[in-house]
């Protein structure tokens, strides 16, 4: 995954790499995504927000492709779905 252009227009950081840690943020600044980005790509846990700061999606890559589960929280913090990757490939919804 390339990271790109780093600031948005109202010069908040898009996102923020230290070491292993890559952190992706909202205009506002507040956190939109965090995991690790090891050979530039995403491995092993991440974690998705909204806007709102609540938790939404918590998932798995190996290299880049989703791997494992992904758990999806709807607004009132319940699993909305789970589903489970090999590959980058869905093979099971839970």
């Amino acid at each position: 995954m390339e990271l790109g252009k780093d600031t948005y227009a109202n010069r908040q950081k898009i996102y923020i790499l230290e070491g292993t840690k890559l952190t992706f943020f909202f205009k506002d600044g507040k956190l939109k995504a965090e995991g690790s980005y090891e050979n530039d790509m995403m491995q092993g846990e991440w974690k998705f927000y909204r806007a709102t700061g609540q938790l939404w999606v918590i998932g798995y890559f190996k290299d880049d492709k989703k791997d494992g589960s992904w758990v999806r929280y709807d607004k009132n913090d319940r699993i909305e779905y789970n589903e489970e990757f090999k590959d980058g490939k869905l093979v099971k919804n839970k």
